[in-house]
């Protein structure tokens, strides 16, 4: 039986894209993609989320490309800019579940650095009864320790969880270890997959 339900956070209950914010920076579209594509990059801003400083980071950075200076400091100075708020149906959701008493945990692979902030961006993070963040614990998805983590903290086997991520490799990962998952591609769909799973 279903007895949590564990959140990812980005693009899952607030969506997070660096485009929102470098949109802003760089008139033209093409030149923004080529700056996110060989410049400040997914897999460059990854070891943030394992603890490594925004600082840090940025500066190494900086160093390869100064003629991209300004702009990638702002990845650091300008964060929140990449939020473009929460989606309504995820907050329903966990609204509705918290009303059910399931319990819910976020899983995040976040900075611990940006951690306040983003999670004071909705109520609903509120309604919420733990968090693993993964730039304290110096893991991140999809690696199956901070999964084991999360079950070991709450108190749960993976086969009693439901996990909801938006990337198809974090939820691979999740279902080999035994969760129950949920792709989340349409707000629209959570709520019947919960309904599915017999928690609304």
């Amino acid at each position: 039986m279903t007895r949590a339900v564990i959140w990812d956070v980005g693009n899952v209950i607030v969506r997070w894209s660096p485009r929102t914010l470098y949109s802003k920076i760089f008139d033209d579209p093409a030149q923004c993609d080529r700056f996110l594509a060989d410049v400040c990059t997914m897999d460059w801003h990854g070891p943030t989320d394992c603890g490594l400083t925004f600082a840090d980071n940025c500066a190494a950075l900086s160093a390869r490309f100064p003629e991209h200076h300004d702009a990638i400091w702002a990845w650091k100075h300008r964060w929140d800019e990449m939020f473009s708020g929460p989606i309504p149906e995820t907050e329903a959701a966990i609204e509705a579940l918290q009303a059910r008493g399931v319990k819910q945990y976020a899983l995040t692979n976040m900075s611990h650095e940006t951690e306040a902030a983003t999670f004071a961006m909705s109520p609903a993070f509120a309604r919420l009864d733990g968090r693993i963040v993964s730039g304290r614990e110096g893991v991140m998805k999809p690696d199956a320790a901070i999964f084991h983590l999360t079950c070991e903290r709450f108190g749960f086997a993976p086969a009693d969880a439901l996990f909801v991520d938006d990337s198809a490799t974090n939820i691979a990962a999740a279902r080999a270890l035994g969760f129950q998952t949920h792709h989340f591609t349409d707000p629209a769909a959570l709520r019947p997959a919960l309904e599915a799973a017999g928690l609304l």
